[in-house]
């Protein structure tokens, strides 16, 4: 299902991005930038993450990582990453195929700084053969993203 949901939120409001399927995994960022042949930085993977009592997504680079102290200054809670059950139960999507659309209900979406020398990225789309090519602002309008500094 969470292809197909992904599928849906494109054809609503952005039909002209094609949702790209390729025949083997790209569920990792390494697999990812090959099979859609970009570097690693371009992949935009998505955490899923609590802060507190608060889920949420943050977008970020494919080679950068989370910095707690930044998370922490920042939304006032140490992050903590979801269970893969949990990930799925909120997002509909597998890990590997993590992404910020197609959600089956709301959930905040921050973009963190290193995306922002990307005229392009790559995220995924809802499972582990699926992203889409888009420019990096279309993705932060589209997910109403609001843009952070919490990674290294």
């Amino acid at each position: 299902m969470s292809l197909q949901s992904v599928r849906a939120f494109f054809a609503t409001h952005a039909p002209d991005v094609a949702v790209l399927e390729t025949e083997g995994s790209s569920s990792t960022v390494a697999l990812a930038a090959e099979a859609h042949g970009v570097e690693p930085a371009q992949i935009a993977k998505t955490l899923c993450l609590r802060a507190g009592d608060q889920a949420m997504l943050i977008v970020a680079s494919g080679i950068a990582r989370l910095d707690n102290r930044k998370f922490r200054d920042h939304f006032g809670a140490k992050a903590r990453m979801l269970e893969a059950e949990q990930v799925v139960e909120l997002t509909g999507h597998p890990v590997g195929g993590v992404c910020p659309f197609g959600l089956p209900t709301p959930l905040p979406v921050y973009c963190d700084l290193s995306l922002r020398g990307f005229e392009e990225v790559v995220p995924a789309a809802g499972a582990t053969n699926a992203a889409v090519r888009i420019s990096t602002e279309r993705l932060v309008n589209l997910t109403n993203a609001v843009w952070v500094d919490v990674c290294q």
